[in-house]
């Protein structure tokens, strides 16, 4: 079992910057791949970006690319997310996920879930 705790979120301007963190309880972080998804008041759980277990592979949703950044450090067991140049479509629930093994776009397939943190970016 892995226990996701985020945190970073807050409220924003449009334009700002935010980054949130989480932190995994495993020993065997290094072999998870790392994802963040959000979801919207009304709307179904979406994909953001993911990081394969070394750090060394990122990918992104097209509606973020450019203007958030992945990341993790496998001897802290932590995973971040840089987001710049906020937008109010951006404000969300921000989930930190877990895979074993490698990541994947689809929601479905991620093994656990924190419990999200609020992210509202105002106009």
């Amino acid at each position: 079992q892995v226990q996701l705790v985020e945190s970073g979120g807050g409220l924003v301007q449009a334009g700002g910057s935010l980054r949130l963190s989480c932190v995994a309880s495993t020993r065997t972080f290094s072999s998870y791949g790392m994802g963040w998804f959000r979801q919207a008041p009304g709307k179904e759980r979406e994909y953001v970006t993911a990081i394969d277990w070394s750090g060394g592979i990122t990918q992104y949703s097209d509606s973020v690319k450019g203007r958030f950044t992945i990341s993790r450090d496998n001897g802290k067991n932590m995973v971040y997310l840089q987001m710049n140049s906020l937008k109010p479509e951006d404000t969300a629930v921000y989930y930190c996920a877990a895979r074993a093994g490698g990541t994947t776009p689809d929601r479905r397939r991620w093994d656990y879930w924190g419990k999200g943190t609020l992210v509202t970016v105002s106009s």
